[in-house]
């Protein structure tokens, strides 16, 4: 395949169509590129509608990622080992991604802007209500209903940006968006940890994300825009039912595979997410004459992974849009070499704690910069290989699947090789684990995120093979669409020059 004669991932490049589509396309891109050439073009109210979009996609992070902050506090308080700490998270994971696609299915037929409000208004009471619960059953209950909420926005939210925008625009756009992922998760550390340390109570920590909940709600239904699906790239193709969505979506070779990559780095985001302060404080505390707390490297440890996301998604799009014009697979490269330099670094960081402090912050901050690389870059590639009327779909399906195999086992199976881990290392079976031998388990245990991210980088380096005809499939159905408006969709016959590989 000659990938010259094929589109970038830019709304100013014609691509090259047989018959009577080729003027359609021309078109159809020689309008988008007037539209949306540069970020000057951008309307007050559209920059005001990814402001409310980062803004909500901050305090959702930082929601998921309080109670790691606080982690060893709430285990003391419901007296809990390492696998029921871990099962807090995958209570909440596993809602999250089993309601995805019944919100995606929602979400590409009916008003997303009541869709989110209602989302963002359910996790905002649930986290609140939950704060109070002092029953460990009921309590991960609770999170489980905050998961409800969070897929009802995570999955339609990218969506309105690919309406909005389209070409390097677009993935500038989702870099905002998804830079707030990284930030957030590093200020849901910083505000667990300091609300709990001041209020003498980690349930405080829970307690600042649902007021500034509320103010998201009254933004998403009074400011935020609401576009028509397609409406960036002049798409008149109208939704199909939810079975062809599905078949669909596992015929497109690109969409699939970049789903498994993003997998596994959803896999290691969560294990790492979860357990790190807690293998941090445990790696410390052996050293000798050190004072330290849980809060205290909570809160380093959202600053170090702050910082790494601040860098890392703005640097993978900035990469990513540098590239394409010249290398058109960039995208799926770009994350497949991405997680294979993060491997060794989150590996070295995980075996120099009990002795290098500084060195492991250091290498877990390059770890984490590499990781981050892919995040705007996917959401890209899902949004380009997928059709408008489909997209909130595909949102959902790989959030089910990345969720499912990634981080909603994720915490608990890291904290269940460590339960297991303490019973063999220890002298006694019926004695209390030490210091060394708990810091020992879950530092073999975390052992298995490296192993993981190498599978993550080949996943993305198979994409790369699939990826530009995959595009080109979009392009074209759009084109025919826009070309001839009155008839039916043909994205299915499209679909089957993607599987055919002609």
């Amino acid at each position: 395949m000659n990938q010259n004669s094929i589109t970038p991932n830019t709304s100013n490049q014609e691509l090259e169509i047989n018959g009577d589509n080729d003027s359609a396309t021309t078109l159809l891109q020689e309008k988008q590129t007037r539209r949306r050439e540069t970020l000057r073009d951008v309307t007050f109210i559209e920059y005001m509608t990814v402001g409310v979009l980062c803004f909500v996609n901050l305090i959702n992070y930082m929601d998921r990622f309080t109670l790691a902050g606080v982690l060893g506090d709430v285990k003391k308080e419901f007296n809990i080992g390492d696998d029921s700490a871990g099962l807090l998270q995958t209570v909440f994971v596993v809602a999250y991604m089993v309601f995805a696609p019944i919100f995606g299915y929602l979400g590409d037929r009916h008003s997303r802007r009541a869709i989110m409000a209602f989302g963002v208004g359910l996790w905002c009471v649930t986290t609140f209500i939950g704060s109070f619960i002092a029953n460990f059953s009921l309590f991960a209950f609770f999170r489980g209903l905050v998961g409800i909420g969070e897929a009802s926005y995570s999955t339609i939210a990218p969506t309105i940006i690919s309406d909005l925008f389209v070409g390097n625009v677009r993935s500038k756009m989702l870099a905002l968006f998804y830079f707030a992922i990284p930030v957030g998760s590093g200020m849901g550390y910083i505000v667990g940890s300091l609300a709990g340390a001041a209020a003498g109570n980690w349930r405080w920590g829970l307690r600042v994300t649902p007021f500034m909940g509320a103010v998201a709600v009254a933004l998403i239904l009074w400011v935020m825009e609401d576009p028509e699906r397609g409406q960036a790239e002049d798409s008149q193709i109208k939704p199909t039912s939810y079975r062809d969505d599905i078949r669909a979506l596992i015929k497109n070779r690109s969409f699939m595979l970049s789903t498994l990559a993003f997998t596994c780095v959803a896999f290691v985001t969560g294990a790492l997410a979860w357990w790190g302060p807690q293998f941090i404080f445990l790696g410390l505390t052996m050293q000798p004459d050190v004072d330290i707390t849980i809060e205290s490297v909570s809160y380093k440890f959202g600053l170090v992974g702050m910082s790494a996301g601040a860098i890392g998604v703005p640097l993978g799009s900035a990469l990513a849009q540098r590239l394409r014009p010249r290398l058109h697979d960039c995208d799926p490269l770009i994350c497949g070499f991405a997680l294979l330099v993060s491997a060794p670094l989150v590996y070295f960081g995980l075996i120099t704690i009990s002795a290098h402090v500084a060195l492991t912050y250091l290498l877990i901050f390059a770890g984490m910069v590499t990781l981050n690389l892919t995040w705007s870059i996917v959401a890209d590639i899902v949004l380009y290989v997928v059709i408008p009327p489909r997209r909130s779909t595909a949102e959902a399906f790989q959030i089910l699947i990345s969720h499912m195999f990634g981080d909603a086992g994720s915490p608990y199976l890291v904290g269940v090789i460590s339960e297991s881990l303490k019973r063999s290392l220890s002298p006694s079976p019926s004695e209390m684990p030490s210091q060394i031998v708990q810091f020992r388990a879950l530092q073999y245990a975390l052992f298995v995120t490296c192993f993981v991210e190498v599978l993550g980088g080949i996943f993305f380096l198979l994409t790369a093979i699939y990826i530009v005809k995959d595009k080109q499939t979009v392009d074209r159905t759009i084109a025919e669409i826009a070309a001839h408006p009155s008839t039916e969709p043909s994205h299915s016959r499209a679909e089957e020059e993607n599987v055919s590989g002609e």
